[in-house]
Order: structure tokens, then C-alpha cells, then sequence
């Protein structure tokens, strides 16, 4: 990272300066940096944990979810595609999509969907960014943000180095909580529903490793998967109170040690093989942008659209994702990415998960590389750039 050595006093140790600086190494702000940096772009992105992945790995939901309409039909394509297979490159868990990988439509009622290892797909995906160009920078956080009119100048960082200043021409809020859409001044809005407890964990017994379900963001229906998880209390959380999510943490550990404990004490043929690492929460905070996504949308042409989603929960819909509800006007070189993008309550459900922070989050990237004013894009020349990298945009072209 080359740094540029200014005296502004103790309180900021240097100056840098991106084309892009993306918030969050999720899903969506891995496939936003990739995206940008595949573009030409500098891009720095930042994490405050010290490994990619987000809730898909660090989270230990690690099941990348369907990238079909659970007809036999893929609509997912372009990232997406390549780290689902990046995710399973050197084996899988539990789940394999062989039957789309084969191109086999037979089996309409299959899923194309994979279980993968949440620490080596967090490498893997470290490699790949390093490798497209992509500065990371570990333990971080975003404390600060300067703007001039509508358009974001500088961040503020905080580390274990002190603070420094960002200067860059675009930011990609990939944070899961669109905490960087509330800094800079953009509309949020919070889900007032609050989330289930969910203590998932790896248990390592009888020479096998076993992911264990326990609690989810709401009961899954039957027809999604075998695994069901069952709710483990009844009090939700919003995921935005220090307090409150410290004790939620609290909470799922005493869940998780007393299910472990149900098939014996710690010996080397039993385990407790990880637990995750940051609360596993779905809906906290998102922008409230140029356009709110609605669940009854599937199917709709969307003139603005930037990429496919099924929805994960049952087969048959499929949905245009619109830019606009990727920014607002009030910042117009903000993107948001993942959980974090404008949709109703209803609709954040279907487009919290991993296939839609990626389609996302590489229309994010890509957008604000091609121009930093999300009012005035191309869209044309936008889905072009997607299209060349391999996404379909419209349900129409599958």
C-alpha cells in the first residue's frame, strides 16, 4: 500500500488515495472489489475482522445458496458462477451441485447449491483478491467521512496503526449494516421485526466434521432443506446495540456448548471444531434508496437491471435487481451492496443471502469504475460491461 507521509498531527498517521475503497469483505464487497479491480481500478478494500467472507464465513452459514430458479434453470451467472466454484475448488462438505455442473435439467426439484469449508474459501477468496490487484487492510473500521455536496472525498480509518485519511473517488458500503450509508447522511431504514438467535457450529465426532443448525433467522420451510432449524428462543435482536449483541453472543455460545455436550465430553474423537466468529444476524439496517425492491416483483422486466436472483426459500420466482436500489441521490459515488440494499421487508429476506450480495455487489463495483456519478451512468453501457463478464441481466436472455 504506498502511503504518503503528511503532518496532520498525531491523530492521523498518513494519506492514501483509491480509485474505490470498499467497506466490508462479505460476499458482496469481495465480488465489488473484484469486480473494480478486473476494471483497471485501485481499490482498497477494508474489513474490520481479520478474514473474508462476512456471515458465509466467519458467520459459519456455509451454504451457498441456489444460483437456479429450482427448475433446472440457472439464473445467477458472472461472479457469482466463478466463486461458487471457487468455494468447492478443493472439495466440498456437504452439498455438490453435480447435477447442474453436468448441465442436467433432469432434476428439476434439485438445487444448485453448495456446502463448502468457510476457512479455506475465506483464503481462497483472499488469494483471489490479491491477485486481481486488490489492497486489504485487516482489523479496520470506517469512524469517519467528509463530502463535498453529494459525493464522499475522504474516509477516516481506524486501526491498530492509529488513523489515517482515505481520499477516493467512490465507496462500495458493503458492512452489512449500511453503516456507511448512515455516516454519509443517506436515508436507512431498520428491520423492525429483529433477528431469531441462530447458534450454528462445526462439530468434529466419529471422524466426521458436522455443521449443526441451531436457530435461524426465522423456521425455514420443509421444502428448502432437510436441515431445519429449530428456534431456540423467543426473543429477537436487532443487531444494532453493542449490549444486545453482546448478549445474543453470550447467548448462543451457553446453546452451543450445551448441544455439543449432548454427545459427550471433549475427547480426540469429539469436538468442538469452530464456532463462528461474528454474530449471525440477517436483517439489522439498509439504504433506503432511489427505488425499493417489493417480493411480489418476480418476473418484472426491470429496464435498469444489473443481474438475476432466484429466491432461496422455494422454486419458481426470479428477479431483476434494479441499480437503483443500489444508491441514492443524496451520494452519488455510494454504493450499496448486499443486505444492505434498498428493498422492502419482504423482499430483504429473499436478497440478504450470498447469490444476491454477489450479483450486487459486482454491479457495484463495475458501475463505479465505469463512472462515479450513479445518477448519471449508462445503464447501457453498464449491462454491456456485466454482460462481457459473463452475467445475464435480463430474465428474458436465459
Amino acid at each position: 500500500m504506498k502511503q504518503i507521509r503528511k503532518d496532520c498531527g498525531s491523530d492521523i498517521s498518513d494519506i492514501f488515495q483509491y480509485d474505490l475503497v470498499v467497506v466490508g469483505g462479505g460476499m458482496g464487497g469481495v465480488a465489488a472489489a473484484l469486480a473494480a479491480c478486473r476494471q483497471g481500478k485501485k481499490v482498497l478494500l477494508v474489513d474490520r475482522m481479520y478474514a473474508l467472507g462476512g456471515l458465509a464465513t466467519l458467520g459459519l452459514i456455509t451454504i451457498y445458496l441456489p444460483l437456479c430458479d429450482g427448475k433446472g434453470r440457472q439464473v445467477s451467472f458472472g461472479l457469482n458462477d466463478e466463486l461458487l466454484k471457487l468455494s468447492i475448488s478443493l472439495g466440498f462438505e456437504d452439498k455438490y451441485p453435480d447435477t447442474w455442473l453436468q448441465k442436467s435439467a433432469e432434476h428439476g426439484s434439485q438445487r444448485f447449491e453448495a456446502g463448502y469449508n468457510a476457512q479455506v474459501f475465506a483464503i481462497l477468496m483472499e488469494q483471489a483478491l490479491v491477485k486481481a490487484g486488490c489492497s486489504l487492510l485487516y482489523g479496520t473500521s470506517v469512524v469517519g467521512i467528509t463530502k463535498q455536496n453529494t459525493v464522499i472525498d475522504t474516509l477516516t480509518l481506524e486501526n491498530c496503526s492509529g488513523r489515517q485519511i482515505v481520499k477516493t473517488a467512490a465507496v462500495v458500503d458493503a458492512t452489512g449494516d449500511a453503516r456507511i450509508c448512515l455516516l454519509a447522511g443517506a436515508d436507512t431504514a431498520v428491520y423492525k421485526k429483529g433477528n431469531a438467535l441462530a447458534a450454528w457450529y462445526y462439530e468434529t465426532i466419529e471422524g466426521k466434521t458436522v455443521r449443526r443448525m441451531l436457530g435461524a433467522a426465522d423456521i425455514l420451510s420443509q421444502n428448502v432443506s432437510d436441515e431445519v432449524p429449530q428456534k431456540l428462543e423467543s426473543k429477537r435482536y436487532s443487531g444494532l446495540d453493542a449490549v444486545e449483541i453482546s448478549e445474543m453472543m453470550q447467548n448462543a455460545h451457553n446453546h452451543i456448548l450445551s448441544d455439543f455436550l449432548k454427545h459427550g465430553n471433549v475427547s480426540q474423537e469429539h469436538s468442538l471444531a469452530t464456532i463462528a466468529a461474528i454474530p449471525q444476524l440477517r436483517m439489522t439496517r439498509r439504504l433506503v434508496g432511489e427505488y425499493e425492491m417489493q417480493d411480489d416483483e418476480m418476473h418484472h422486466y426491470m429496464e435498469d437491471s444489473i443481474g438475476l436472483i432466484s429466491d432461496w426459500r422455494k422454486a419458481g420466482p426470479v428477479y431483476e435487481l434494479p441499480l437503483r436500489s443500489l444508491y441514492t441521490k443524496k451520494i452519488q459515488n455510494l454504493a450499496a451492496v448486499g443486505r444492505c440494499i434498498s428493498v422492502s421487508d419482504n423482499m430483504w429476506d429473499i436478497t440478504r443471502v450470498i447469490p444476491c450480495a454477489v450479483a450486487s455487489g459486482q454491479a457495484a463495483g463495475t458501475a463505479l469504475s465505469l463512472s462515479c456519478d450513479l445518477t448519471a451512468l449508462d445503464i447501457v453501457e453498464l449491462q454491456k460491461t456485466l454482460k462481457s463478464a459473463g452475467v445475464v441481466v435480463h430474465e428474458r436472455d436465459l
